[in-house]
């Protein structure tokens, strides 16, 4: 994913979509549809999260990294249990922690807008 958002990034920038793809019903249902798989990703992550600044911090990582910020949570949390923990303490173990990654990631995110922007 960062790769080719790398690619992407340096082929067109990230506001240049054309007005006729910006307004093209799928590209409406896409975008639609990516944010609602976000916002339910993201439910989950505020049930496990605790403290409201890695709260925040996770939900600006998400919506503005979106799958890259999805699969860095998914991965921080796997690699945070032994092999042999049931994915049920995984899925429903709480954090009190704020954490380094969610606001990295947020501010990451919030860089790539405003530079593309630019």
């Amino acid at each position: 994913m960062i790769g080719v958002t790398t690619w992407a990034g340096l082929r067109c920038p990230l506001f240049g979509v054309p007005h006729d793809v910006a307004t093209h019903p799928w590209f409406i249902a896409t975008l639609f549809d990516a944010y609602w798989g976000f916002a339910t990703f993201y439910i989950w992550v505020a049930c496990k999260q605790t403290a409201w600044p890695a709260r925040v911090a996770w939900f600006v990582a998400i919506m503005l990294l979106g799958n890259i910020a999805m699969s860095a949570y998914c991965l921080r949390e796997l690699g945070r249990v032994s092999p042999t923990t049931p994915l049920a303490d995984v899925l429903t173990r709480r954090d009190t922690a704020i954490g380094v990654l969610g606001p990295l990631l947020a501010a990451l995110g919030i860089a790539v807008v405003v530079l593309g922007a630019l």
